[in-house]
């Protein structure tokens, strides 16, 4: 099998870093006010002066863009933090400790995996409330689960390695043992899985938000500003193309970049 030509990493770089270069521009600077109401100049299709047209309360859809996009990453960064968080500290836990550890910790994962992912953070936002960090809150923990059955997978294999036994031999406690020498080993694969999760906590952000479930208003989002814009497609098709096209082309670059990371970190495929 001839090895995958590095175009995925390019392309998915190119994508990744031009949606990041949006979300920086738009913390910094927008080219007006993206809470800015102007009921005069509602629903105006691209010009010289709005790029992007303006929405149903005259806001500028381009400055508004901008800041969705670094609200929506910034809340699915955080997500897959939380998640990689409590999934790599309980994963861990649970392989080294095992016993009553190990049971109590898969009984609590197999509790939250029995729900889809979307499902549960849905529960858990409409009793949290639709904040922010209520956001990064819920999907950290419909998540957290896939995170913590890979580091238990991956550290029970890891916990029987002769370098393992030896820093025990050594006299080294339980937990510096796990956090030098068990949990370093796990970066290859959960790697591979902070990436997918990356795609994954942005999508479902998008979902909360177009539910109304997500970032409140007045802050945009890109789920919000498509679900704003779906009453008036057929005047302003661009209140729905343009957050749309940046979360399409934000998960194919997303994708691309973890089918590279895969390919360099997975050693099956180094050796296909």
């Amino acid at each position: 099998m001839t090895p995958r030509p590095p175009l995925n990493r390019t392309l998915g770089l190119a994508l990744c870093g031009t949606i990041l270069l949006l979300a920086c521009i738009g913390a910094v600077w927008t080219p007006f006010d993206p809470l800015a109401l102007d009921f005069d100049t509602r629903l105006q299709p691209s010009s010289a002066t709005h790029w992007l047209g303006t929405d149903e309360f005259g806001r500028d859809v381009l400055s508004r863009l901008l800041t969705a996009a670094g609200v929506s990453l910034l809340v699915a960064l955080g997500s897959t933090l939380g998640a990689m968080l409590v999934g790599v500290a309980l994963g861990a836990i649970a392989a080294y400790f095992r016993g009553w550890w190990d049971r109590l910790i898969v009984m609590f994962s197999d509790a939250l995996m029995a729900f889809p992912g979307l499902l549960l953070a849905l529960g858990l936002m409409a009793a949290i409330g639709p904040t922010r960090w209520g956001v990064v809150i819920a999907l950290s923990l419909a998540y957290s689960p896939k995170v913590l059955r890979v580091t238990r997978a991956t550290a029970l294999s890891i916990s029987a390695r002769e370098f393992v036994l030896a820093s025990r031999a050594r006299g080294n406690g339980e937990l510096y043992t796990m956090w030098r020498h068990v949990v370093p080993n796990c970066v290859s694969p959960l790697s591979i899985v902070a990436t997918t999760l990356f795609g994954t906590a942005l999508l479902s952000e998008t979902a909360l938000s177009f539910l109304g479930l997500g970032v409140p208003p007045p802050a945009s989002s890109l789920g919000g500003m498509m679900a704003d814009g779906r009453r008036y497609l057929a005047d302003s098709p661009q209140l729905v193309v343009a957050p749309g096209l940046v979360i399409s082309l934000a998960l194919l670059g997303i994708n691309l970049l973890g089918d590279a990371v895969r390919d360099r970190l997975d050693p099956r495929m180094a050796s296909a």
